[in-house]
């Protein structure tokens, strides 16, 4: 599912970057039980929106959500706009 998550970097303009990676961190219980994420960095807002309704997008969404432990409460979607750092 990772992978399909990458796979649309090619296909969508201004996704820009696709991060996917275990948890490392050494701080026990910080990571609220999450083991696996992604980050995806966009060009803009409107590339971000472009996206969300991507129809593979929303596929491996629903494939996501059908593996995590809790379905939809085991996913964790946290938009962060770093454009002026």
């Amino acid at each position: 599912m990772m992978a399909e998550i990458a796979a649309l970097k090619g296909r969508l303009p201004g996704l820009l970057a696709v991060h996917i990676g275990a948890n490392v961190s050494p701080e026990v219980g910080m990571d609220k039980g999450y083991a696996d994420g992604f980050i995806v960095d966009f060009r803009d807002a409107a590339a971000r929106d472009a996206y969300l309704a991507d129809p593979a997008h929303q596929a491996t969404g629903r494939k996501l959500v059908a593996a995590a432990q809790g379905g939809i409460e085991g996913i964790l979607v946290y938009d962060l706009d770093v454009a002026g750092a």
